[in-house]
C-alpha cells in the first residue's frame, strides 16, 4: 500500500506524535512529527539500538552529554546504541518531521 511522509499531518500537535511505519525483530521505522517540543528537563534517552534520524522538515537541536547538533532538512546522525541524547529544541512555528531507524 502507498503512503506518503507528508500526509495526514494534524493541524494541531500538542505532544510529539510517534508512528511506526515497519517493525520486526530487528528494526523499526517510524514517523516521528513535533513542533515545539522537546525532552523533559533532565531526560537523557539510552536506547539498546543504534538510531539514524533523518530531518526531513522544519530544525530540531539534538544534545549529548558532551555536545549538541543543529539538524535543518535533509540532515541525518547515525546514534549509537546507549549514547545517550535529548532533543533540546524543535522549531516551534512549524512541524518538524523526522525518519528514524531503529537497528
Amino acid at each position: 500500500m502507498k503512503n506518503n511522509m507528508f500526509a495526514n499531518i494534524p493541524a494541531t500537535i500538542p505532544t510529539e506524535i510517534f508512528e511506526s511505519l515497519i517493525q520486526t525483530d530487528t528494526i523499526k521505522i517510524e514517523r516521528i512529527i513535533s513542533k515545539g517540543q522537546q525532552s523533559a528537563e533532565g531526560y537523557w534517552y539510552d536506547q539498546d539500538q543504534a538510531e539514524f534520524v533523518l530531518v526531513l522538515q522544519g530544525q530540531a537541536r539534538i544534545q549529548f552529554e558532551t555536545h549538541t547538533v543543529d539538524l535543518n532538512a535533509g540532515d541525518y546522525l547515525n546514534i549509537a546504541a546507549h549514547q545517550k541524547h535529548r532533543v533540546a529544541w524543535t522549531t516551534p512555528t512549524e512541524e518538524t518531521l523526522w525518519l528514524a531507524v531503529f537497528y
